[in-house]
């Protein structure tokens, strides 16, 4: 704009405004910096618009950016991986928690990208102290969730704000990380969106498979934590201190130089001292005797007390499944109906602990058993251990006893089984070569717990009813009945759905709020109370008979109280008890506990199946 002139009169005016137009024009004009100027590090960095003036050549750069994405996608999966495994081990439930961990993650990787957006005006230095932050913050997410639940017997909490916290940090790196590859080389917006993708999704991959098949059977969940959070430290670090270095001033070097070296310090510190905090958590939630702590291919064994009873208690992945005060009750409820009979050929399905084999075993006439357990560290445990090895009176040592290692599941199918075993079973004669069991018993963990949910399906009856001979009988432990009834009836409709009649019986005296145990947080006044049992068989031959070979079983007993009870009037199964007497049960106890549960029957539920399971109703 041309300042307006002095007003001059006449032929002078003119002359003013022709002089004053000209100095205008003649004054030199200021052009702005040229695009390849060197930037003052010193003063500000690079331009983070312009091309990043790197040690390498462009293409290298490139390499090297999409290298630290890879390594930094595949730690960000094993941070999801290692809360939904840590929560699923500690409160059970697997959908849950990873719905929880999921979504919430998710949703914070939104967030984290919007607020990205405040850090893009210096990318290097930003993405910098992102990936230290998250390095720090997955790598000791383990500790804390188990911190939080040992000392605390709550971690929904920490779970959530651990994951929010986790995908806000993921979700700033990928709009940063596109900021920094464009400026290595110059490409359109979707070549570079292309390369970074796949960069991440590969290594996804690699971390999801390094978790369960490196990381957690090597290292465990704290240090596996902690070693991922390093390298996570390490690669993002590295790569903006030596690639991107040009564009730090000194004062942000030695800020990211600091910071790296201050989590890396922490991280160090937390795996060293990981074994003596994972001890003192263990007492915390499961009281100072313990006595073995081992993780074995399938879960963590636990064993507590240094006598047979009643101080011994078997912890499998967190969970009761054993305590010497009250387990006799237990096993003989479970085993002792479904022995009364022909027991000639019995199949035990879990039960690696021989608990349930040693009341197997007490009864005469037993020619085999054949337990299917899927985790063999339990049963060398059960065979070596002095506390458990007296509890079950050496049961596996009895020569009749055969022991597989399979999933229940996938064994009742025929697989899971070596050729040499399924020689075993034709030559034995198992009911894959024609001969089927008399007695089937379920000694597997409660239907609750997601894992195990396949083993309390339609499908899985429907096997299990295959490898009865008729009239054979299967004996299932459902949960407990007063506590989750839901749970309980829909065992029941399940089995009678796969062609089984049942005859359902709750048994009290379970002892409540046990020392130790996940479950503590509860209180004892909504711990379980009873457990829950159904006795199932299949069609018998006309008059009560049962065929043993070549001689025929008529039952001598009085129905369990229950004339035509049941859904629609159908024939429940006999209730009885036949052969040693238990020492916790009496025939008018078993009656008792018969009238007990189906005082409580709920009608009407559908059957849970592969597909639609229902035990998380």
């Amino acid at each position: 704009m041309i300042d307006p002139p002095v007003a001059l009169p006449g032929r002078r005016a003119g002359r003013a405004v022709a002089r004053h137009v000209k100095r205008r024009t003649a004054r030199p004009r200021r052009d702005p910096a040229p695009e390849s100027a060197e930037p003052d590090t010193e003063a500000g960095g690079a331009d983070p618009e312009g091309p990043a003036p790197l040690p390498v050549s462009p293409g290298v750069g490139r390499f090297l950016v999409l290298a630290a994405v890879f390594v930094c996608a595949a730690c960000g999966l094993v941070y999801e991986l290692e809360l939904v495994a840590l929560a699923s081990y500690l409160t059970g439930d697997s959908v849950t928690q990873a719905s929880v961990v999921l979504s919430v993650m998710v949703f914070a990787m939104g967030l984290g990208s919007l607020l990205a957006k405040r850090l893009r005006w210096r990318p290097a230095v930003g993405f910098g102290l992102v990936e230290a932050v998250l390095a720090l913050v997955g790598g000791a997410s383990a500790m804390a969730l188990y911190a939080a639940f040992a000392w605390f017997g709550q971690s929904r909490p920490v779970l959530v704000a651990f994951s929010l916290a986790i995908g806000v940090l993921i979700g700033a790196e990928v709009p940063l990380l596109m900021t920094l590859i464009q400026r290595v080389s110059r490409q359109d917006a979707g070549g570079t969106v292309a390369d970074l993708f796949a960069a991440d999704y590969v290594g996804a991959l690699v971390g999801g498979l390094a978790f369960p098949f490196l990381l957690l059977p090597l290292l465990g969940q704290l240090s596996g934590a902690l070693l991922t959070g390093a390298v996570n430290a390490a690669a993002g670090g590295a790569m903006v201190l030596w690639l991107f270095r040009r564009d730090l001033t000194r004062r942000s070097r030695w800020l990211l130089i600091g910071v790296n070296v201050v989590v890396l310090a922490l991280l160090a510190a937390g795996t060293v001292f990981a074994a003596p905090f994972e001890r003192a958590a263990r007492e915390a939630v499961y009281g100072a005797d313990v006595r073995v702590a081992v993780r074995t291919d399938v879960q963590e064994v636990v064993v507590t007390g240094s006598r047979p009873a009643p101080s011994f208690a078997l912890f499998l992945d967190g969970r009761l499944r054993v305590s010497g005060r009250d387990e006799r009750r237990y096993h003989e409820a479970l085993v002792h109906p479904a022995m009364a009979g022909a027991h000639r050929r019995v199949l035990v399905l879990g039960g690696g602990d021989g608990l349930a084999l040693r009341e197997v075993l007490r009864h005469r006439g037993v020619r085999s058993v054949t337990v299917v357990e899927l985790d063999p560290g339990v049963v060398r445990l059960a065979r070596t251990d002095p506390g458990l090895s007296r509890l079950n009176e050496h049961a596996f040592e009895d020569r009749r006893v055969r022991v597989v290692a399979a999933d229940a599941f996938d064994w009742l199918r025929g697989r899971g089984r070596s050729g040499w075993e399924a020689a075993v079973d034709a030559r034995e004669g198992s009911y894959a070569g024609g001969r089927p069991y008399d007695v089937v018993v379920s000694d597997l963990p409660d239907p609750g717990i997601t894992a195990s949910t396949k083993l309390y399906s339609q499908e899985f009856y429907g096997l299990a009813r295959r490898a009865l001979a008729p009239g054979g009988r299967l004996a299932v432990h459902a949960g407990a009945l007063s506590s989750r009834p839901r749970a309980f009836w829909t065992v029941d409709a399940t089995l009678r759905s796969a062609g089984l009649r049942t005859a359902p019986y709750r048994i009290g005296g379970r002892l409540p709020g046990f020392p130790g145990g996940p479950d503590r947080f509860s209180g004892a006044g909504s711990a379980p109370r009873d457990w829950g049992f159904i006795l199932a068989t299949a069609e018998e031959r006309p008059g009560g008979e049962r065929s043993e070979g070549t001689r025929t079983v008529r039952a001598r007993t009085v129905r369990a109280g229950l004339d035509g009870g049941g859904p629609r009037g159908e024939r429940p199964p006999l209730l009885r008890l036949s052969g040693p007497s238990p020492r916790t049960l009496t025939p008018a106890a078993l009656r008792s506990a018969a009238r007990a549960a189906e005082r409580g029957r709920l009608t009407g539920l559908p059957p849970s199946t592969l597909m639609h399971p229902r035990y998380t109703d």
